[in-house]
C-alpha cells in the first residue's frame, strides 16, 4: 500500500546546536522538536563537558526517545542534535546521526543536513586505501578525511577536508572545547544562527529559536565557518568562493512557515506564490480550499488575491504514525483517507480550487481529486504554487527518479487528465521567485528546470 506521506519531496534532515548553557542536551532536544519536520525517521544528541562527549542516537522521534533519563546522560554546556530522514543510506542505528568518532585529532562528532554527491566514489577510494565503514552514509566519508589529513588541530582538519568537499552540506561539528558550524559555499541548505543568554545556537530553521526563546542574529553565510568555544565566537572564510545556490524548495514547501529562511518569512512568500497563482491561473469558482498543511499559506493568498472565500475544507489527522494495516478488503483511497478526510456539507455542490505546493508522482493528487468529488463537488480545478517538478534532487531531498516524476513523463494537460481535475495550473518560474524575492541568479531551481549548479556524480538518475 502507498503510504500517505509517499508522494511528496521528503524533508532532509534537520540540525541543531548550542554552545555555553548549563542545559545544553535539553535545549537541543527542545530545538529538534521544532525542527521534527525536517525528518521523522531517528534522532540523536552529542553533548560535551568539556573533556569528553556523550552521544545518544534512536530511531523514532524527538518527543518518543529523548526522554528525562537519556537527556541526564548527555552532560555539559555543548551538544549538537540531528533530527533525520534517509536522502542517502538507510534507516537503521548505524545510520543515525550524529557520529562520534575518536581520532588522531580527538573526539568529534558530526551531523549534516544535505548531500554529497561525489560520496560513493571517494568512499571507494578510502575504502581501497583501508577505511572500514560503518555506516552507508555520505556524511562518514567527511570523519575519515579528517581522521587522515595531517593538519595540527582538528579545526584545521574540518577545514582542509571540506575545501575538498563537493555538495550540500550544513554542517556541526563538536569536540570537547567546540563546536564547529559550517554552510557550504553555494549555500544549498539553510543555517542559522542565535543567542540565548550568553550561549550561541544555530539551527536549520529559526523555529528552533523562537521555542527556546534565543534571539535570531544572522544567517550563517554560504561558505561561513563559525568555530563557537570558551574564547567566544569567530567566523572563517577557508573556501573559494562560487555562485550562491539556495534552495528555493524550502520556501516552496520544507521549511516551517513561522521561520526565516535565507532573510525572508517563509509564511509571506507562500502567501505571495497563491496571489501570483490566482492571477496567472485563475478560476470561476466558489471556494479556494487548501490541501493542509503546506497548501493553507498559498490557498489564503489565491483566495485574497481572487475574491473567493477561503474554507478549510479538507481536514488532516495529524495523529499518523508509521504502522498501519489495510483492511483486506479494498477502501478507496485508503492511504490519503488516513491523512485527509473532506467536510462534505462545505463541498457539496460547490466549484473549488483545490492549493497545493507541488504535485511529484501525481498518484496522492489524483486521490485527492477524487475524494473532492465524491464530496459533492460539482466542479474541482487544482492550482499548484510551484512550477512542474521534472528533476530530482541530488543537494539533500529525497526525491523519485525522473522517470518517476509525473511532469518529466507528461504534458500539463496529460497530467490534468491523470489527476481527475477539471483544470490545472502550475505557478510560472519567474512567477515563484518573484513571490520569493529570491535573484533567479542565487536560486537553485534544478527540480524545475533540470539545470544544476554542479557537476553530478555518474549513475545519478
Amino acid at each position: 500500500m502507498e503510504h500517505p506521506f509517499s508522494d511528496k519531496f521528503r524533508e532532509e534532515c534537520g540540525v541543531f546546536g548550542i554552545f555555553g548553557h548549563p542545559e545544553a542536551s535539553t535545549i537541543a532536544q527542545l530545538g529538534l522538536f521544532a525542527l521534527q519536520h525536517r525528518g521523522q525517521e531517528a534522532c540523536g544528541i552529542v553533548s560535551s563537558d568539556g573533556t569528553e562527549l556523550f552521544q545518544f542516537r534512536s530511531v523514532g522521534l524527538v518527543a518518543d526517545v529523548l526522554n528525562e533519563e537519556v537527556l541526564q546522560r548527555l552532560k555539559g554546556p555543548a551538544a549538537i542534535g540531528h533530527t533525520r530522514y534517509s536522502t542517502a543510506g538507510t534507516n537503521t542505528i548505524k545510520e543515525v546521526q550524529p557520529f562520534y568518532v575518536t581520532c588522531q585529532h580527538g573526539k568529534i562528532a558530526v551531523c549534516h543536513n544535505g548531500n554529497l554527491p561525489f560520496a560513493r566514489e571517494r568512499r571507494r577510494e578510502l575504502e581501497q586505501a583501508g577505511a572500514i565503514f560503518s555506516s552507508t552514509s555520505d556524511t562518514e566519508t567527511i570523519l575519515h578525511g579528517i581522521a587522515r589529513t595531517r593538519a595540527g588541530s582538528v579545526i584545521e582538519a574540518i577545514e582542509a577536508v571540506l575545501k575538498e568537499t563537493e555538495g550540500a552540506f550544513s554542517l556541526l561539528f563538536l569536540t570537547p572545547e567546540s563546536l564547529v558550524a559550517v554552510r557550504d559555499p553555494r549555500g544549498f541548505r539553510p543555517l542559522v544562527l542565535g543567542k540565548l543568554d550568553n550561549a550561541w545556537c544555530v539551527a536549520s530553521e529559526t523555529c528552533a529559536f523562537d521555542l527556546i526563546d534565543a534571539e535570531y542574529v544572522r544567517e550563517v553565510e554560504p561558505g561561513e565557518m563559525l568555530i563557537i568555544d570558551g574564547s567566544g565566537l569567530r567566523s572563517l572564510r577557508p573556501f573559494d568562493e562560487k555562485p550562491v545556490s539556495v534552495c528555493t524548495f524550502e520556501h516552496v514547501y520544507f521549511s516551517r512557515p513561522d521561520s526565516l529562511i535565507f532573510g525572508r518569512s517563509v509564511n509571506q512568500s507562500r502567501h505571495m506564490m497563491g496571489r501570483r497563482l490566482a492571477v496567472e491561473h485563475p478560476a470561476e469558482a466558489d471556494l479556494v480550499v487548501p490541501v493542509p498543511d503546506s497548501g493553507v499559506a498559498a490557498a489564503i493568498g489565491y483566495s485574497n488575491e481572487s475574491d473567493i472565500n477561503f474554507r478549510q475544507a479538507i481536514i488532516r489527522n495529524h495523529y499518523i504514525g508509521r504502522t498501519f494495516i489495510e483492511p483486506s478488503q479494498s477502501i478507496r483511497s485508503f492511504g490519503v483517507r488516513l491523512k485527509l478526510n473532506p467536510i462534505k456539507d462545505l463541498i457539496s455542490g460547490r466549484r473549488i480550487v483545490l492549493v497545493d505546493d507541488s504535485i511529484v508522482r501525481g498518484t496522492t493528487s489524483k486521490k485527492i481529486v477524487q475524494m473532492v468529488r465524491e464530496a459533492g463537488a460539482a466542479e474541482v480545478h487544482m492550482r499548484i504554487s510551484c512550477p512542474p517538478t521534472i528533476s530530482p534532487c541530488y543537494y539533500g531531498v529525497d526525491t523519485p527518479r525522473k522517470n518517476e516524476l509525473i511532469a518529466a513523463r507528461m504534458s500539463v494537460e496529460d497530467v490534468r487528465n491523470y489527476i481527475g481535475a477539471d483544470s490545472l495550473g502550475y505557478l510560472s518560474h519567474e512567477g515563484m521567485l518573484e513571490a520569493i524575492g529570491l535573484d533567479p541568479g542565487v536560486a537553485c531551481t534544478a527540480c524545475w528546470t533540470g539545470k544544476y549548479p554542479t557537476a553530478i556524480a555518474n549513475g545519478a538518475s
